[in-house]
């Protein structure tokens, strides 16, 4: 499967393995926490570019937004990569957090990864169905999209995606 197909057909094909309301719950609670501690360990080396302090999880956000932003909707892109950036903001505040537990910033950010894939399989008990990534790699990337998009969805934005979702993956239950 390629990479770069349009947020549509992404999101279809990663709901078709999202249609229980306690998978997309734990997934609201997990991907976050997930794509937050990917951050927190690439924190490590930094470079101080334009007086503006770059680290690895600066990058992967760079690059993660520039997919989001051109898969073809801007709304989804946009609000996708603007969580994701806090997300990130985030991580960047965990080392002194760690310090004052006496952790290691590596082990918050082991911890917060093995929790926020808890959350995911416990959805992915709910549902009966095998993570979307397992297929296809691709639904790693599309985590985060799918989580913003379904608040979206759920506010009323996005309404033509939500009816292609519907009537390709089924409604939820």
């Amino acid at each position: 499967m390629t990479l770069f197909r349009p947020a549509t057909v992404l999101m279809v094909q990663y709901a078709h393995y999202h249609r229980d309301r306690r998978n997309i719950a734990t997934h609201l609670v997990g991907i976050p926490l997930i794509f937050m501690a990917i951050g927190v360990l690439l924190l490590g080396p930094s470079w101080s570019v334009a007086g503006l302090t770059v680290t690895l999880a600066w990058i992967m956000w760079a690059l993660t937004s520039l997919w989001y932003l051109s898969r073809g909707d801007v709304l989804l892109g946009v609000a996708t990569s603007v969580v994701n950036g806090l997300l990130i903001a985030a991580a960047h505040e965990v080392p002194p957090l760690a310090q004052d537990l006496g952790l290691a910033v590596w082990q918050v950010g082991l911890g917060l990864f093995v929790i926020g894939w808890v959350f995911q399989f416990i959805g992915h008990y709910f549902e009966g169905r095998k993570p979307a990534f397992v297929d296809d790699l691709v639904g790693l990337l599309v985590g985060p999209m799918f989580v913003v998009g379904e608040v979206l969805m759920a506010v009323g934005l996005l309404q033509r995606m939500h009816r292609d979702i519907e009537r390709q993956a089924g409604a939820m239950r």
